[in-house]
């Protein structure tokens, strides 16, 4: 099983942390500078953490890198630049590789986007969240639709792919004005869209609000509805789900993410960065670098990386595989998994979920089914108890 991940790709995903401002619904590994952020400091720290990294893999070619956090249009365009050189160094970077660099749609970040092409990034993810001021402002934004809408403008000139990421199930929202934004973000012509419902992590802001009732999302009910017409418009614009929360045109699909769910092999550096790395003799572990930014910097100036590592074990990585590629439109290999596990999922577990219309086989694949989508945490539950 030592060349299992190749049946994902390789991908190296990098954290930047800091941000503007903290949004009230975000529970990521994100924080608010406080004072400059010394850059140069920060770029070589990423670049031994790589070597790190290249020590415990072994030759291989990254096929897609992925700048994000935090904000990483906060960065300066020379580390995006000297992260990319060394990436090329250590491991080289597919002829063809997927660069992407997670931005915000304010008026400077976006006067940046063409020097982060000039870098090397080929793809922006835009986070927009919003299409108009009132929820752009409720979601604690620091940017105006308007801005949004000429950042995008900005991006589409200076990238062949940009992808734009919304939030529904917002407070008060209506089936009608989330068809109406949809329809807007849409019309904009991305070629990728994330689609994330809201949801009330612990320990944010949002929390606390929900917690004393002053914050009420639509009800499982609604925020179904919602899902189903998400699915229904995007469907019709010729941009289908490929995965739970994402929709793409054909070709269009990030494929930095397709690394996590088709359960690839992945580098993470950065603080709070995680990664699944195989060695040379097959062994597979789970990476997480220290947290803080702080800590992280100083772990990495001290010995050269701040991961900490845990094997993990052949059915462990069978378990996950099956969670990352059931959100797949596309499901899991059936043989493989049972490569990893094994043997064979066990039939008593699919058999009732396919009486059920949840799941489906084919071609050796099993698969969630358009009426088990919207279900797939009961679905994992079932496969995996």
């Amino acid at each position: 099983m030592s060349a299992d991940w190749r049946a994902g790709g390789f991908g190296v995903y990098v954290h930047w942390p800091f941000c503007l401002s903290k949004c009230p619904y975000c529970d990521f590994n994100s924080h608010v500078a406080k004072g400059a952020v010394d850059h140069r400091r920060f770029a070589a720290a990423l670049c031994a953490e790589l070597d790190a990294a290249a020590a415990r893999t072994g030759p291989r070619t990254a096929d897609t890198v992925f700048f994000g956090g935090g904000t990483p249009s906060l960065m300066a365009p020379e580390t995006v630049e000297a992260v990319l050189a060394r990436i090329a160094a250590l491991w080289g970077l597919a002829p063809s590789a997927e660069v992407t660099l997670e931005a915000n749609p304010t008026s400077v970040e976006a006067a940046k986007l063409r020097a982060f092409a000039a870098a090397g990034v080929n793809r922006i993810s835009m986070g927009a969240q919003a299409l108009n001021d009132a929820d752009l402002a409720a979601l604690g934004r620091t940017h105006s639709a308007a801005e949004a809408r000429r950042a995008f403008d900005v991006a589409r000139d200076a990238f062949a792919r940009v992808s734009f990421d919304l939030i529904y199930a917002r407070p008060g929202q209506t089936a009608e004005a989330w068809g109406a934004e949809l329809r807007a973000a849409l019309a904009m012509a991305v070629d990728h869209l994330s689609l994330y419902q809201l949801t009330i992590e612990p320990g944010t802001r949002f929390a606390e609000l929900h917690a004393r009732g002053r914050l009420r999302p639509p009800d499982d009910e609604a925020a179904a509805a919602l899902w189903f017409l998400t699915q229904d418009v995007c469907a019709a614009a010729g941009m289908p789900a490929y995965e739970i929360s994402n929709h793409a045109r054909p070709g269009a699909e990030s494929r930095h993410n397709l690394v996590y769910w088709r359960y690839g092999d992945y580098a993470g550096v950065g603080p709070g960065a995680h990664g699944r790395l195989t060695a040379p003799d097959g062994a597979r572990s789970a990476t997480v670098a220290v947290a803080d930014p702080a800590a992280w910097l100083a772990a990495v100036e001290a010995r050269g990386d701040s991961v900490s590592e845990t094997a993990v074990a052949p059915a462990e990585q069978a378990a996950e595989m099956v969670m990352m590629g059931m959100r797949l439109k596309e499901g899991i290999d059936l043989a493989r998994h049972a490569r990893l596990a094994g043997a064979p999922l066990e039939e008593t577990r699919i058999a009732p979920l396919a009486a059920e219309g949840l799941v489906e086989r084919r071609d050796g694949r099993l698969a969630t089914t358009d009426r088990g989508r919207p279900l797939l945490d009961a679905i994992l539950r079932a496969l995996l108890a």
